[in-house]
């Protein structure tokens, strides 16, 4: 008994002996971590290795961190300066000095024709890397850019696979010219154009072959491309191998989409009353035992799958580097029989033969087919019988969709034909309209060092594209009423696409002393495209068993063709100075000449300067020790907008169609149809840009501020002509606007520890005034509901002003279809009559802001990602409603309409019903089209490391989730006129946005 409390005394005295010795090796630290002589570096982070503890410095650089173990190792790191380990060694004071990290100042970003060190840019320049790109499953790369560059607006025209957008860059800089962005891919240029129905160029592009891309933005940036450039230029970089170790890459996603949205209709009860009540008569017997009948939307709306694959091969020598990939891309759209598919294919090759010679290639082929349905427009009363969506909303819910054999019911073989003027959705769904393109893209290239800092590059760039249009509207989705003048309409159009760029760049780089250094660039280029098409249309097929392919069946046939040609020559200098990393000053010029403008203006001179002062670098800012870093930017030049104008507009031109019968016999007649301009040129861009760069606590908050004033003159527009003229319109360099605006974009990292939390965002603020039309023209009617005003922004909406419905009692004024139960507008002038002097100005298209925020979040192998896109203050003109609003009779209505003005419901919102009836143009359908939409979330996971794998991570993604809007239609985000720079905020029925889920995988080998 002696013997064991003996050995309890020592076991309970060894372990507090024990306890001593650990609480002696458990150490509070602290210290100081300095930049050598600069004083102490804020946000440092100080961890313990191995462990998710640790600290920050304070303002002074200061740090305290306890219970650190003596045989710890402290993890010292932070943005812009090189990481160091320091083992504790039972010390209880470490001071630090990281040196900083030279590597930072040196990145690297493209500014056409070579690159530049960031901290060197004076110009107004945004670079996106791939990964935020790829965050978001996209078939469009500008798509990818949406809500991540301030003063970048990205609008979906259409949602459809493949679907066309638009992009403004500051605002919107013509009239009737583009003004879409200038886009360079590996040094090949093109530019995106074409109606909301129209297959995106851009959609060509594999998202996943891209490096980074570069948003030129200001004229100091954009000068370098001279007569193309007014409207800004996205350089696209793709991805080229390295030296090292060979890579094999697969990345795929698969997800399904839907529709975020569906309008409600009236149901075949609620239908069948209006039609009795509209025509007078007992259309339907017994309305209310016809229940809720066909729901025409859930039958062209669907789930659809979405699919992306890659293999990607990357590595090389110090001799040769190859980057090769396959893709394939399928994308079902949520309507029924639309689809896009993408297979495209990549090589970069870069070999250097000796010492002074080193060439290269980059080839893109593709090959896309785009299956589309009519989702487009239809005018104002017409879509119920063109468009997919529109005659969903208007078909009636009282008649079936199906025969009993299961083809497709025309509506006009239906209740006696009465609803042969609206189309079954499911007939319109059944045509073929399918563009099938090829096009390859190569640049081939050879770099010569001549001497030391002396280089000249010379390249070939090929644009090859081929596109083959195949419309066929079947027999069987006509009725039989159609079938008596022949039934079956087909075309196929063929078009051919060649563009031919040389360039040859020269380019010399030296240092005088130590502390200047000076670079010289200069190019000639010369560019020739040619275009051509054949078109065959033809109707009257016997039966529909070879579709469009045998249109020599048809009884009438029609054949078009034509073809243009262009040439444009450049030539450029720049000239980049540099003193002590802290000023800088940039001088560009380029000088175009184009066949396509007249003889006494075929060259234009576009030049530019800016210059940038590095005030961090100044001895008086050195030692705070909050700021990281602080730049000023200014420029001022000239651009010049080439792509405003199509080729020959310049000249008296002469067209077909004025045919005549002589002696019975049918001659072709030619007549003119354009008076020559000798002076078209091209619309000239001079903008100013001053801009403020900030970052501080050692980089871990920076803020890219630009101020800018754009003016566009000689904008291309078509003035009307006096007929005694013999014309109807000239095109000439008439008009101008200016845009001015303010960007703020925020970068932060919020968390820099074991949880590292990065957020980004920014604003945009622009304003777009008309200046001149030419001519003492004040406003030029675009339609009926938009004008173009001088003093005012493009896109304006000119309509009466809704007042209600006309009650019983009331006074009528004069006018067209003023009736009790009728639309009632304010008589603005008090002349007691409704007339087209009443319309006035009620809203305009462009926001007053659009604002964009990004957000990730990584902790040990996860990462969350979100991105959020915004617009404010914009106007939409809401022609569904005008059309879906109208009791007139003969289609469908919203469910809304079924409290309808009647004299027992004197309802002061929709009207009353009248057979063929039309409404007024009023601001009723006028909406707020500001919105905030979720475009992605993203949650990733690395797995641990596999063997003979490098990375393999795993995903899925949410896109399109929600929405926050007031918009009462299918989606705010809408632009049916496509790159229409006049007709903008229109909403005539367009294929709306989905949302998608999906999971992916990408594995490094």
């Amino acid at each position: 008994m002696q013997l064991f409390l003996r050995t309890c005394f020592v076991m309970l005295g060894l372990a507090w002996m024990a306890h001593g010795v650990a609480q002696a090796q458990q150490l509070s630290l602290r210290g100081k971590v300095t930049a050598g002589n600069e004083g102490g570096i804020p946000g440092v982070s100080v961890a313990i290795k191995g462990t998710t503890r640790g600290t920050n410095t304070n303002a002074e650089g200061m740090y305290t961190l306890s219970n650190v173990p003596a045989e710890a190792t402290l993890v010292f790191s932070s943005v812009g300066y090189i990481s160091q380990e320091i083992a504790v060694g039972g010390k209880t004071v470490i001071d630090v000095v990281l040196q900083a990290d030279e590597k930072g100042l040196d990145e690297v970003v493209v500014v056409g024709y070579g690159t530049q060190r960031k901290v060197e840019t004076t110009g107004s320049i945004v670079s996106v890397k791939a990964a935020d790109i790829l965050q978001t499953p996209v078939a469009n790369v500008a798509q990818g850019l949406q809500a991540r560059v301030a003063g970048m607006q990205v609008t979906q025209n259409s949602a459809a696979p493949g679907g066309n957008i638009s992009v403004r860059i500051r605002g919107t800089n013509s009239i009737n010219g583009s003004s879409e962005p200038l886009y360079v891919i590996d040094g090949i240029q093109f530019s995106n154009g074409g109606d909301a129905n129209s297959l995106s160029p851009l959609s060509q592009i594999n998202p996943n072959d891209i490096e980074s891309v570069e948003v030129l933005k200001d004229a100091s940036a954009t000068a370098i491309y001279g007569a193309r450039a007014a409207n800004g230029v996205v350089l696209i970089t793709t991805k080229r191998g390295k030296a090292g170790v060979s890579t094999v890459t697969y990345e795929g996603y698969y997800g399904v989409q839907e529709t975020t949205k569906k309008l409600a209709a009236l149901n075949a009860r609620q239908f069948a009353q209006l039609e009795n009540e509209v025509f007078k008569t007992n259309v339907y017997a017994d309305p209310a035992s016809l229940g809720e009948g066909t729901n025409w939307q859930n039958l062209i709306f669907r789930q659809a799958p979405m699919q992306n694959h890659q293999i990607s091969i990357m590595g090389g020598s110090e001799k040769t580097q190859l980057s090769l990939s396959g893709n394939y891309f399928k994308q079902d759209g949520i309507l029924i029989n639309s689809d896009f598919t993408r297979y495209s294919f990549r090589l970069n090759l870069d070999h250097r033969v000796n010492k002074v010679l080193k060439v290269g290639t980059s080839i893109l082929g593709v090959y896309s087919v785009n299956n589309r349905v009519p989702s487009v427009g239809g005018g104002l009363d017409g879509a119920s019988s063109s468009n997919l969506l529109a005659a969903a909303i208007g078909a009636p819910p009282t008649l079936v969709p199906y025969r009993e054999d299961g083809t497709v019911y025309p509506f006009g073989d239906q209740f006696n034909q009465r609803y042969r003027e609206v189309a079954n959705p499911l007939g319109l769904a059944s045509i073929l309209n399918r563009n099938t393109e090829r096009r390859t893209i190569a640049n081939i290239y050879a770099d010569f060092s001549i001497a030391k800092g002396l280089s000249y590059r010379a390249s070939l760039n090929v644009n090859l594209m081929s596109s083959l249009g195949d419309v066929y509207r079947p027999r069987f989705i006509q009725s039989q009423v159609e079938l008596v003048s022949g039934g079956g309409s087909a075309s196929k159009n063929n078009s051919n696409f060649t563009g031919l760029l040389h360039e040859s760049v020269l380019t010399y780089v030296t240092k005088i002393g130590e502390n200047h250094s000076l670079k010289f660039t200069g190019l000639f280029a010369t560019q020739k495209d040619d275009n051509n098409y054949n078109n065959i249309s033809a109707s009257k097929f016997p039966n529909d068993a070879t579709l469009n392919e045998a249109v020599q069946l048809a009884t009438d046939r029609t054949v078009t063709s034509g073809r243009s040609k262009s040439r444009l020559d450049s030539y450029m200098g720049r000239i980049n100075y540099g003193y002590k990393d802290k000023y800088f000053l940039d001088l560009t010029a380029r000088a175009d000449g184009a066949s396509k403008f007249g003889n006494n203006n075929k060259y234009g001179f576009f030049p530019a300067v800016s210059a940038g002062w590095r005030i961090i670098e100044e001895p008086f800012l050195k030692r705070v020790p909050w700021l990281s870093d602080l730049k000023l930017r200014g420029s001022y030049g000239m651009t010049g907008n080439a792509g405003a104008i199509d080729p020959y507009q310049s000249l008296a031109l002469v067209s077909s169609g004025s045919n005549y019968i002589f002696d019975h016999v049918l001659a072709t007649g030619i007549n003119p149809t354009g008076i020559p301009n000798p002076d078209l040129k091209w619309e000239k861009s001079t903008q100013l840009n001053l801009g403020f760069d900030l970052s501080v606590l050692n980089n871990r908050l920076s803020f890219i501020l630009d101020v800018y004033h754009k003016r566009t003159n000689d904008l291309l527009f078509v003035q009307q002509l006096p007929l005694s003229s013999g014309y109807t319109t000239i095109t000439g360099n008439f008009a101008s606007l200016e845009n001015k605006g303010i960007e703020l974009a925020v970068n932060g990292r919020i968390l820099d520890g074991p949880v590292k939390w990065n957020v980004s965002a920014n604003a945009t603020v622009n304003r777009n005034k008309l200046l001149s039309l030419g001519g003492g023209i004040q406003e030029y009617v675009v339609s009926n509901y938009t004008v173009l005003q001088v003093g005012r922004s493009l896109g304006l909406f000119k309509t009466f002003i809704f007042d209600g419905i006309y009650q019983n009692g009331e006074s009528l004024p004069k006018g067209n279809d003023i009736r009790v139960g009728g639309t009632k507008v304010k008589d603005l002038n008090g002349d007691g009559a409704i007339t087209d002097e009443d319309r006035t100005i009620t809203g305009e298209a462009n926001p007053k802001f659009i604002y964009g925020f990004s957000t990730d979040v990584h902790y040990k192998n996860f990462d969350l990602s979100a991105l959020f896109s915004g617009v404010q203050g914009n106007k939409v003109y809401n022609l569904i409603r005008y059309t879906f609003e109208n009791p007139l009779g003969g289609r469908n209505l919203f469910a809304e309409t079924a409290n309808h003005w009647t004299p027992t419901n004197p309802n002061n919102e929709y009207p009353g019903v009248l057979q063929g009836g039309r409404l007024p143009i009023s601001d009723r359908f006028m909406e707020d089209g500001s919105f905030l939409r979720c475009k992605n979330i993203t949650l990733g996971y690395n797995l641990p490391k596999i063997k003979g794998v490098g990375n393999a991570r795993v995903y899925v993604s949410g896109n399109n989730l929600f929405t926050f809007t007031n918009y009462s239609g299918y989606d705010p985000e809408v632009n049916s006129f496509g790159n229409s720079n006049t007709q903008i905020g229109i909403d005539n029925m367009v294929y709306p946005t989905a949302k998608s889920f999906l999971g992916g995988i990408q594995v490094t080998f």
